[in-house]
């Protein structure tokens, strides 16, 4: 009788020798998918396949660092594409904390469903734009499996280059050409050219992202160098609007413009230069080129470095200005906002900057908006309305800096595209931020709240997963048709005033269109904060 073990151990000493002979190298098996620098080998996950570390530009490190994305090398066999590339360098999104991530970073990260579309179709493409103030946050956070398969969406989740090394300037430079917006076209440039290989259709790109990741989609909106590159976006709580009054959050802090003039990122970046020790004329970039990570990646630095600059090839006008004037990209948009946007924000300065009663609340309207919008404020937001005076300064806050500005830029989109504008409410939404919740200030439908109904971040309930699965049925129809629509769902209604949002939760009747504008006295900043809500 032979010993089996024996034949064992023989086979596994003929498996390299057969494999060779083969041309087959041993190691996991995953799908491969040709790209136009080289094929790459995902996972698979039984219903749908990931993608990830492929890298879409060349490093931006040494005397790359601060120049335009350049393409990236081609490689000879089969590239690993099984786990996520380095993040880029970035500080902590809330709280202490010094650098993480590296230079080398400009990575992306494809989920499709497995196997091909249903009648040989191509399928569409999300890509995904992260948030994180653009100092911090990476695209390999979000899951999107949800997307691809219950939405039959091939979805790319994009790294992009952070603070003072995506958003410099300096008269060396030229002004502040953009890296991070470029870094986010040379992306949209290779999902054009490779989205055949997984089953999608390149003519067929929808652009959307969170916070800054809203904020990105904005400008791409605006901008001419990104013309001809989506078909369709979506704006989730960053509009090309959003601003905070000054002293809202702490009093030593200005009003917050995401968009400011170029001229300003180029002074600022003379003056960080000069503190370097890197002011020769002519060697300023050099001198910079050679400083290590460590000593760019400052909170100053990174922090200061975080706002877009407009008023060059990239933007030429502000972003909301550009909407105003129609000059923007002729496609469909979803855009919308959580219902208490930022009651995270607050919670994070109340320790420091507490609101105890109605003379605190007084003296924060106060501080932050003229005497007659002052008085406005408090008519329309008095403090026994809301269960502390937390709430109702979070509530102003809400309203001024994000809910009606989006209504606004909505109305101004609406006389040329179609517009579908929502407000997540889910007040009930689970906490994925690890952020303490104060007593006197409960996050309920908190910025970025609406996230783990798109992506695979934290537990929903059953009630939640029904909204998710409604929610993801709305995004990837509007990504195939421009349409958004989900089986056994209310009809989302087109309104190109953007006066009503389709208000998103969880329960029977949890879908239903709201009068928004009337439930966030929009009116009243239309008419009272001028430059916000209202053009100068």
């Amino acid at each position: 009788m032979p010993d089996f073990r024996q034949v064992r151990r023989r086979c596994a000493l003929l498996l390299p020798v057969v494999l060779l002979l083969l041309g087959a190298a041993p190691g996991p098996a995953g799908p491969v998918v040709d790209t136009d620098r080289g094929p790459v080998r995902g996972l698979a996950h039984g219903a749908y396949d990931t993608f990830e570390g492929i890298p879409f530009a060349a490093p931006p490190t040494g005397p790359l660092r601060w120049r335009l994305p350049e393409p990236a090398a081609r490689w000879e066999g089969v590239r690993d594409a099984g786990a996520a590339g380095a993040r880029c360098v970035q500080l902590p999104a809330v709280g202490p904390g010094g650098p993480t991530g590296s230079e080398d970073c400009l990575y992306l990260n494809v989920t499709a469903p497995a196997g091909r579309a249903a009648g040989g179709r191509q399928r569409p493409v999300m890509v995904w734009f992260h948030g994180g103030g653009f100092f911090s946050g990476a695209g390999d956070a979000y899951r999107p499996d949800r997307l691809a398969v219950r939405g039959d969406a091939v979805v790319v989740t994009v790294n992009y280059r952070l603070g003072v090394f995506g958003l410099f300037g300096h008269p060396e430079l030229g002004g502040a050409p953009g890296f991070a917006l470029a870094d986010q076209r040379a992306a949209l440039r290779w999902v054009r050219a490779n989205a055949r290989s997984f089953g999608a259709d390149p003519g067929n790109v929808t652009v959307f992202g969170e916070s800054a990741g809203a904020l990105s989609v904005c400008a791409h909106l605006t901008s001419p160098a990104s013309a001809g590159l989506f078909q369709r976006a979506i704006v989730q709580s960053g509009s090309c609007s959003t601003t905070t009054p000054p002293r809202a959050l702490l009093p030593g802090l200005g009003r917050y413009e995401p968009f400011v003039p170029q001229a300003r990122t180029v002074a600022d970046g003379a003056l960080a230069a000069a503190r370097l020790g890197c002011d020769r004329p002519g060697g300023a970039l050099d001198c910079l080129r050679r400083l290590d990570t460590g000593t760019l990646a400052t909170a100053e630095l990174m922090q200061r470095f975080s706002l877009v600059s407009y008023g060059n090839d990239v933007l030429p006008m502000e972003p909301r200005r550009a909407l105003e004037a129609g000059r923007f990209h002729r496609v469909p948009v979803i855009q919308g906002t959580t219902r208490d946007e930022v009651r995270l924000f607050l919670a994070q300065t109340l320790a420091a900057y507490p609101i105890p009663d109605r003379a605190a609340y007084r003296a924060r309207t106060e501080q932050s908006f003229d005497a007659p919008t002052a008085r406005a404020v408090e008519a329309a937001y008095p403090v026994s309305a809301f269960p502390t005076p937390a709430v109702a300064w979070a509530a102003v806050l809400t309203d001024a800096s994000f809910i009606c500005p989006t209504l606004r830029d909505g109305a101004a989109l609406g006389q040329y595209v179609p517009v579908y504008t929502y407000r997540f409410s889910d007040r009930g939404a689970p906490d994925f931020t690890g952020q303490p919740e104060p007593p006197d200030l409960p996050f309920g439908a908190a910025h970025g709240f609406e996230l783990p109904y798109l992506f695979t971040i934290a537990a929903l309930t059953e009630p939640q997963l029904r909204l998710a699965d409604r929610m993801t049925g709305y995004w990837t129809s509007f990504a195939r048709t421009g349409v958004p629509q989900a089986p056994g769902a209310p009809v989302w209604p087109r309104d190109p005033s953007s006066a009503s949002a389709l208000s998103l939760a969880p329960g029977a009747d949890g879908i239903r269109t709201v009068d928004a504008r009337a439930e966030h006295h929009c009116a009243l900043w239309d008419a009272r904060w001028p430059g916000v809500t209202r053009t100068r």
